[in-house]
């Protein structure tokens, strides 16, 4: 059983891998299994062969073939298992002639809707498509041409299939001119949608929205738009709500959820960590602020903060001890249905309930099925082992969900779980003398512990023994958990807390014990006075975390260590923890430190190394040299709580090995461009801070860096034998607050290869720098002005320049419809090589004074179920 999971999980994971699906004709054979059924039966005539002859040799033979086969059949069975689960959700998809067009549609808010600073955002299932399949629509110039001023109108009448996806998932915003929508979960309206296919960012070590919308069986994304249109004859109708709560279990759960969440919100107002106990609660992890993120992470303990399979094994454990005790006090009941078969459904269905409110994430489905199994072998009279039950656990989470493997969350819940069985499980425990009364004492072992202990010790009470047992062993496990999970996050985050050993020892018994079954009370119950406890409770549990919060290394950050360093730390791991007399465990240590020394690689002197994120509408490139490290801009901010500095910009800058930067430059004031500097301030030390104008943003950093200063022209400084120099804004330019023209223009030199940073410059900085740089201006990579807007890339600044690479950075089908075609024509013209952030994702580019080499992200990275938009 545990081998097959074992090799059947690794097959999903080599499917995950591919870039393309997999030719099933091959799924034939996977028939060799029909071959384990006569290996079993030549295995069993080996074995009496080789006990009768003394030659156990064929015997071997016979269970190392058996044990091949079964692995090959559970590696391929994983394989083509994902392998059809991914072709049934690809096959589900928005037509590229739907996109960005106007759809009428009837369907159901199907997740609770989550509140931001712009409007809504929810799942929503598709009931029916109103919209006509014939749909009038403007013709392309190239057939206007053809067809002239006076084409007929069937020539405009297109026919377009309207297939829309089923799950989709959707925003509203706010209009100052018209009441906001107030969608509640479980409600039928009529909505009128723009769609777009699911299309994320695509940098290293980033988050890949593409996989979350496929494992989530999201096939398109939009916004609920509102006004009215004329569109094929008719008016279409305003959002209407058709009905309060529509039919189905799962509509009704998410119904529950947000009325928990609204009695929370009701009931506590502004209290600081209302947030914190809707997350515990029903798992809407969206309501905790960013400040308190960050401290659930510097200590260790978000794992606590989410719906963790910690709360529910305890709530689950709760109800079957009060169900079990409760149970046995009636003989009738008990001759009717066993104590212990009762309890097991109690707990079952208290597991499957609490997780079903949480959201049913990956840690709840392993912890209910855990459960499941456990009832399953009080109720068949079976012993499953441990590590069957866990095995079982993981067979159920990926035949449902083949993309877990992917998600951080699968790996740290399994290996958690998988840490505390090893290290307590089968091993040979202390057992004390216990007293008796009136008797001598009735039991003892031969243990060190308690030869060195004097008469008087052995009068303790055995529950005060009781009770350093469990110690001992909550402590074994905080242990275990602290140096196991090491390499799974630095691998997954690059990032310890170096504190998370004592906060987890106090925060888990308190939150787990006290907040998590208050909070739940207060849920059921109509009163409120439980929710003020669990306040109370999680206020005195946010003191200390606070003070740990606070020491300057609660958190350990590097580099993202090499695949087989992480393989050789799960070794060390394995190492350490084995049972205590072993000799030389402390040898596992060694094991784990080419974790920490493999950095990666830095340029070498004369070389930058630069990547151009992307970061959809917006721009950030981060350029390392030898001992330097620089960032010019930091991309949009996308919400409050959200923002490219802390969803793209900090993961990738860690994961390259850079810890400090010794500049930025912050091109001019939009947010498209400054909207990340708050974050990265905050996360990572910086020297210095440039910039030609006021930046707003500056101005929410509660501690400015050491130094700031006004790019200006003339500006140079020389890092590891690569110049760097700015050409724009002039000496006389005055600062004006949100002036595109004050963009500071950076120019990367190499030998005899340039890069070009120009920010949002447009014509009239594009003259002056042709005045004044005519000679300056040549560039091997230009990071196009603007984003590709028609306002700049005039033909005399191109001409000028005449790069061999032009990068546009621009989100996918932005709004303003960057870059123009007649800007990518005029590169195009020049013989540049075009690059989209939008088609390439991020653009990674190695510059020295020989060559320049170009890496496209979303090309060299590139999964079966990456996007592919058409942009050309």
């Amino acid at each position: 059983m545990v081998l097959f999971t074992l090799f059947f999980t690794l097959g999903i994971w080599l499917l995950q891998q591919q870039a393309v699906l997999p030719d099933f004709s091959w799924a034939w054979l996977l028939s060799g299994i029909s071959l384990h059924y006569p290996l079993s039966r030549w295995r069993e005539r080996a074995r009496v062969r080789g006990t009768k002859n003394g030659n156990p040799i064929e015997y071997r033979l016979a269970i190392f073939i058996r044990i091949a086969l079964v692995a090959a059949f559970a590696c391929g069975l994983g394989f083509y298992h994902a392998a059809w689960q991914a072709e049934q959700r690809l096959a589900v998809s928005l037509q590229d002639e739907w996109q960005g067009r106007d759809i009428e549609v009837i369907g159901v808010v199907s997740g609770l809707p989550r509140p931001g600073e712009r409007g809504l955002r929810f799942s929503f299932d598709v009931e029916k498509t109103l919209t006509p399949d014939v749909q009038a629509r403007p013709l392309s110039p190239t057939l206007s041409r053809v067809a002239g001023e006076g084409a007929h109108e069937s020539l405009r009448e297109i026919p377009l299939n309207v297939n829309v996806p089923e799950h989709i998932y959707l925003s509203t915003y706010f209009n100052p001119r018209s009441k906001p929508l107030e969608l509640h979960a479980g409600e039928r309206w009529r909505l009128t949608l723009r769609l777009k296919q699911p299309h994320g960012s695509s940098n290293p070590h980033g988050f890949d929205f593409e996989l979350w919308a496929l494992e989530n069986n999201v096939r398109a994304v939009g916004y609920v738009h509102n006004a009215e249109k004329l569109m094929a004859g008719h008016t279409q109708g305003n959002n209407v709500r058709l009905d309060a709560l529509a039919d189905g279990v799962f509509y009704r759960i998410e119904s529950w959820r947000e009325a928990v969440r609204d009695k929370f919100n009701a009931t506590l107002g502004n209290a600081p960590y209302a947030g914190v106990l809707s997350a515990l609660a029903i798992g809407d992890q969206s309501s905790i602020p960013q400040a308190q993120w960050q401290i659930f992470t510097r200590t260790g303990i978000n794992h606590l903060v989410s719906i963790s399979g910690l709360h529910i094994t305890m709530l689950s454990g709760m109800s079957f001890a009060l169900c079990y005790g409760l149970w046995r006090r009636s003989a009738r009941l008990t001759l009717w249905l066993p104590a212990r078969k009762a309890a097991a459904i109690a707990a079952l269905l208290v597991a499957t309930g609490y997780a079903l409110l949480s959201g049913f994430g990956i840690p709840a489905q392993r912890t209910v099925y855990m459960v499941a199994a456990v009832a399953a072998a009080l109720w068949l009279n079976r012993n499953f082992s441990l590590a069957q039950i866990l095995s079982i656990a993981l067979l159920a989470v990926l035949l449902a969900d083949p993309w877990a493997v992917l998600s951080p969350g699968f790996w740290l819940s399994f290996g958690a779980v998988a840490l505390i069985l090893y290290s307590t499980a089968h091993r040979i425990g202390r057992a004390f003398w216990l007293p008796e009364e009136g008797s001598g004492f009735r039991h003892a072992l031969n243990d060190p512990f308690i030869q060195e202990q004097t008469p008087q010790h052995f009068l303790l009470r055995g529950k005060s023994l009781a009770f350093l047992r469990v110690l001992r062993e909550y402590a074994t496990v905080q242990w275990a958990m602290s140096i196991g999970l090491i390499p799974l996050l630095l691998g997954l985050f690059q990032q310890v807390s170096l504190v998370s050993p004592i906060a987890n020892a106090f925060a888990i018994p308190l939150v787990s014990l006290i907040v998590v079954p208050l909070a739940l009370l207060g849920a059921a119950l109509p009163t409120d006075v439980p929710l003020w406890l669990a306040h109370i409770a999680l206020d005195w549990t946010m003191i200390p975390l606070q003070w740990l919060n606070d020491l300057p290394r609660a958190v350990w950050t590097q580099h993202a260590p090499p695949a087989w360093s992480i393989v050789f730390g799960m070794l060390g791991v394995i190492w350490i923890l084995l049972p205590s007399g072993f000799p030389a465990r402390w040898l596992g240590l060694l094991l784990m430190l080419p974790m920490f020394l493999n950095a990666p690689e830095a340029p070498q002197p004369g070389t930058v190394r630069l990547i151009v994120f992307d970061v959809g509408q917006g721009l950030s490139v981060a350029a390392q040299t030898r001992h330097h490290a620089l960032l010019y801009d930091t991309g949009p901010d996308f919400s409050g709580e959200a923002d490219s500095g802390n969803r793209i910009l900090i993961p990738g800058l860690r994961a390259m090995g850079i810890s400090t930067l010794d500049g930025v430059i912050l091109s001019h004031d939009d947010i498209d461009h400054t909207g990340g500097t708050a974050s990265i301030l905050q996360a990572m030390p910086v020297n210095w801070v440039s910039f030609s104008q006021p930046i707003t943003q500056l101005k929410s950093v509660s501690v400015i860096p050491v130094e700031t200063r006004r790019c200006r022209e003339g500006d140079r400084w020389n890092w590891d034998g690569v110049q760097f120099e700015i050409l724009h804004p002039g000496q006389n330019n005055r600062a004006k607050p949100h002036d595109n023209e004050q963009s500071c223009v950076l120019r990367i030199s190499a030998g005899n290869q340039h890069i070009l940073l120009t920010g949002d410059i447009g014509k009239h900085s594009e003259q002056r720098l042709l005045r004044d740089h005519a000679d300056q201006l040549a560039a091997s990579l230009l990071v196009a002005p603007h984003h590709g807007s028609a306002s700049s890339s005039n033909i005399a600044f191109v001409a000028a320049v005449l790069p061999d690479y032009a990068v546009f950075t621009a989100g996918y089908r932005n709004r303003f419809g960057h870059p123009k075609p007649e800007v990518l024509q005029r590169y195009a013209d020049s013989g540049a090589q075009l690059l989209r952030s939008d088609r390439d994702g991020a653009i990674l580019v190695e510059m020295n004074a020989r060559e320049l080499t170009v890496e496209r992200y979303r090309k060299t990275h590139h999964r079966y179920w990456t996007h592919r938009p058409k942009t050309d």
